[in-house]
């Protein structure tokens, strides 16, 4: 679809989604916010270390810190997902 909507070839797309993918992982290894104008913000947040249940055998594990993404669409988009655009 966006191959047709930019007037691009597919392989071209497919390399600027993969260049965009790349881009927010660095910025969230850095722990850095990356904001994409109308569309949105990928925020990284660094999860501490947590003693956790496994469900089925009721052991206590110790699940290690890590950095999750978060994503926060824009109110622009937001508002074309409610309008079914």
């Amino acid at each position: 679809m966006l191959s047709r909507r930019l007037d691009i070839s597919v392989d071209t797309v497919g390399q600027l989604i993969e260049a965009m993918s790349a881009s927010v992982g660095r910025c969230a290894a850095a722990l850095d916010v990356v904001a994409v104008p109308s569309f949105g913000f990928f925020e990284s947040r660094r999860r501490s270390e947590r003693l956790a249940v496994h469900p089925s055998t009721g052991r206590k594990l110790l699940v290690p810190p890590r950095i999750t993404i978060a994503f926060r669409p824009s109110a622009i988009l937001k508002q074309k997902v409610k309008d079914g655009e």
